[in-house]
């Protein structure tokens, strides 16, 4: 899922059997195998954003959520 801020994104939850629109980025990556520079995204439904951030942050990945659609980035 890649898009540029503010554009407007479908995007269902990645929580495994969920099918709920997606409301959130979950932007993480694994120290021990990527570069800094290397950052996945997850995408989130309401319900499931702190279950899924809190999943990646018990494997002590960086982790950082934030809307799916930021429209505060699209203003330049």
């Amino acid at each position: 899922m890649s898009a540029d801020p503010g554009e407007h994104v479908d995007a269902t939850c990645s929580r495994a059997g969920c099918r709920a629109p997606a409301a959130w980025r979950v932007e993480w990556r694994n120290p021990r195998i990527h570069a800094a520079d290397r950052v996945k995204t997850w995408a989130a439904c309401d319900e499931h954003r702190d279950y899924l951030r809190d999943y990646l942050a018990a494997r002590d990945f960086p982790v950082a959520v934030r809307p799916l659609v930021d429209d505060t980035e699209a203003i330049r």
